[in-house]
């Protein structure tokens, strides 16, 4: 398997030599970093939001658009080889970043570079990288002693770090929150105790909802989107047919906070992100094959109506 991180780094590659058609800004900060602003003082553009999608991937993942046809707004595609290692290695935002008040979750494949996670442990993934690439779901810039911190962690010059940043509530950022479908499907199981390594493809079609002006509109929208419109397909390879004995807990409607739109069970909770039920953040329909018996089934349903009031 490549390098997740030069993987990204082809996305990123991109990103700079076509910074502006895609309506992105390219920062240097002062210690070398290099900042791709792709929506928080840039407009950002539907490609951008692919490549950025694709780098969290470390390159493992391809994005394209399409549209949903209930809801008629765009769609992400998402097709993702190796998803234990491109979705939970590098796409899932793991890494709890802080400094000068400064907060934000990073994802991407600098990671796994740092490795602070113990699912690394789980997914038997090392990687050594001379470039890292991270991935900011921010409404403003990291400080530079926070870059400083990420190159130390990660083992490379902060001249080789490479951070994209976009807001909840931008184009790009809500491409890029959308995107995260397979993963969300793939976490879910790897938090049931499932070896999330027989897992060899993942597919799924999630909507890009109306974009709002407000983050936390922003967050209780894409959270929605893959909740109650999104639909996964998982092809794995499992002698014992484990799989079987989880599949109905998948979907999102397993969960106790089901049939609420996010943003209100967030103030439901007084907003406290843990309060809300973990078995909530799953697909909206999930599909799985088992290529070892040819078992298929799916679970699972979207809940369109939901989604048509909170959105239109």
């Amino acid at each position: 398997m490549k390098s997740l991180n030069e993987g990204a780094f082809k996305c990123v590659e991109e990103m700079i030599s076509k910074a502006w058609e895609l309506e992105i800004s390219i920062v240097k900060v002062g210690n070398g970093a290099t900042l791709i602003d792709a929506g928080v003082h840039s407009v950002g553009s539907y490609e951008a939001g692919r490549l950025f999608a694709e780098a969290c991937m470390g390159g493992l993942g391809n994005i394209t658009f399409g549209h949903d046809p209930e809801l008629l707004v765009p769609s992400v595609i998402v097709k993702v080889s190796s998803p234990a290692v491109a979705c939970l290695g590098s796409q899932y935002a793991g890494w709890a970043l802080e400094s000068e008040g400064y907060f934000a979750l990073g994802s991407g494949p600098a990671r796994s570079l740092y490795r602070g996670e113990a699912l690394y442990e789980k997914l038997g993934y090392d990687e050594v990288s001379s470039v890292a690439v991270l991935a900011l779901e921010s409404s403003s810039f990291p400080p530079e002693s926070l870059l400083d911190y990420v190159a130390s962690r990660c083992g490379v010059d902060p001249q080789r770090l490479y951070v994209l940043v976009a807001p909840t509530h931008s184009l790009v950022g809500s491409i890029q929150v959308v995107s995260r479908v397979v993963e969300t499907g793939i976490h879910k199981m790897f938090e049931l105790g499932y070896d999330v390594l027989k897992v060899q493809h993942g597919f799924g079609v999630c909507p890009i909802p109306p974009l709002p002006n407000d983050p936390m509109i922003a967050m209780g929208r894409t959270n929605d989107a893959v909740l109650y419109g999104s639909r996964v397909w998982y092809t794995l390879r499992d002698e014992k047919s484990e799989i079987d004995t989880l599949i109905d807990k998948l979907p999102s409607d397993s969960s106790r906070d089901y049939g609420l739109p996010f943003s209100d069970l967030f103030r439901k909770y007084n907003f406290d992100f843990y309060q809300v039920d973990p078995l909530l953040f799953s697909p909206a329909c999930v599909t799985i094959n088992n290529v070892i018996n040819g078992n298929y089934r799916s679970v699972g349903r979207k809940n369109i109506d939901l989604l048509k009031r909170e959105w239109f």
